[in-house]
């Protein structure tokens, strides 16, 4: 579930390993580069952390980063 903070969509996910966050991270990827838009995150072994919001609109959420939000979910 992704959840407004500081401006921001965030949400966390938890893998079995590190290959399957990478995998999952490459997936993301792919929709950010055909989205034009492109999230803040990190990787620490199993877990990818996302924050979303529109940097050309002042960094805050915006519809765009609704939409990037739904495309992730249904990776």
């Amino acid at each position: 579930m992704w959840i407004e903070q500081n401006n921001k969509l965030y949400r966390s996910f938890e893998f079995n390993n590190f290959k399957d966050a990478f995998d999952f991270m490459t997936k993301v990827a792919t929709v950010a580069e055909k989205m034009n838009h492109h999230p803040t995150w990190t990787n620490t072994y199993n877990k990818v952390e996302i924050w979303l919001s529109t940097h050309d609109a002042g960094d805050v959420i915006t519809q765009l980063d609704e939409d990037m939000a739904d495309a992730i979910d249904k990776l």
